[in-house]
């Protein structure tokens, strides 16, 4: 298919004016940059820089990828409430391309995509979701306008200043990686080496956690630190079992043995049920889901450890795997 690139240039408006135009109150707009300083572990002396850099910050463009995924890293994203992180997400950048929340389609999305990496080379950052099928698999496992998902990732990515890769099968392969991996899915960092690559696992994300390298980004122009995965540590620099809400019963050594016994109901560890709490490094327990109200281990459902590299084939679920140790 051919594609004419029709420029699209408009000024970008700053991220304050854009924020204004929403409606949102230089009160909110502060107690944005105060939590998300907290959420960073940055310092109470770092919100003014916080704010005078949003404040004066063009909003970015974005180029959003989708290849093999699910879906559900951007129905996260989307799943907004009363002014929370998440819903401000989309006023901090310029949305130029995503397969599921634009109206163009065709011919036409594909311009909006080229003309956005040509009216802002080199400064325009990719996110990108869900798992590469590698290289050397047959490229018609997953194509988009006639190109193989590799193909895509590249060229989109040449001219980007920077790389997000949302969802655990963006950072790490995810379940499309699953043995036996028909289609040889690979992860972001795998095929980009030259340009630098935030990951934000997590089967789904935290919108919040999205939201803060961004803003981090930029305030600083740069990402945050990162761990050995190349994950923000200020996000996943402790485990679940940390800061889990029933950490008190696994220091006491009280564990429940099934899902519906006297432990699981009084609240009890679910560590003999298979939880991978100790050994998974994410804030769910912290910032937790639907506006602070729940997650998957208050729940009473044990976790899977979906923001670690290879999480679906390590071992089987629900099953202890001598992680019960004192810590």
């Amino acid at each position: 298919m051919h594609v004419r690139k029709t420029s699209c240039k408009t000024p970008l408006r700053s991220i304050g004016d854009s924020l204004s135009a929403r409606g949102v109150s230089r009160r909110s707009f502060l107690k944005l940059c105060t939590t998300m300083a907290s959420l960073l572990a940055l310092p109470t002396s770092a919100v003014p820089r916080i704010a005078a850099a949003l404040e004066q910050a063009k909003r970015p463009s974005v180029i959003w990828l989708s290849f093999q995924e699910c879906t559900g890293c951007t129905e996260s994203l989307t799943r907004s409430h009363a002014h929370p992180l998440e819903d401000l997400i989309l006023h901090l950048i310029s949305l130029d391309y995503h397969h599921k929340l634009q109206a163009a389609s065709g011919e036409a999305a594909e311009e909006a995509r080229l003309a956005a990496m040509e009216d802002n080379a080199g400064n325009y950052l990719a996110i990108v979701d869900g798992a590469v099928p590698g290289p050397s698999a047959n490229p018609g496992f997953s194509t988009v306008a006639g190109h193989s998902n590799d193909q895509r990732l590249l060229e989109t990515v040449a001219d980007a200043a920077g790389v997000i890769a949302v969802g655990t099968c963006a950072a790490f392969g995810g379940l499309p990686q699953a043995s036996p991996n028909p289609t040889g899915a690979c992860a972001v960092m795998d095929l980009v080496t030259d340009k630098p690559v935030v990951n934000l696992p997590g089967c789904p994300p935290i919108p919040a956690v999205i939201t803060g390298a961004l803003v981090h980004y930029l305030a600083y122009g740069a990402f945050p630190e990162l761990d050995d995965e190349g994950r923000p540590i200020a996000f996943y620099g402790d485990s679940i079992h940390d800061h889990c809400n029933r950490r008190e019963h696994f220091d006491r050594r009280r564990f429940a043995n099934s899902f519906d016994d006297e432990g699981a109901k009084a609240g009890w560890c679910l560590c003999k049920l298979g939880c991978r709490g100790p050994t998974t490094h994410n804030a769910c327990a912290t910032l937790q889901w639907n506006d602070g109200t729940s997650w998957p281990v208050g729940s009473g459902h044990p976790c899977l450890g979906c923001s670690e590299p290879g999480f679906w084939d390590r071992d089987r679920f629900y099953v202890s795997r001598g992680g019960c140790a004192r810590r």
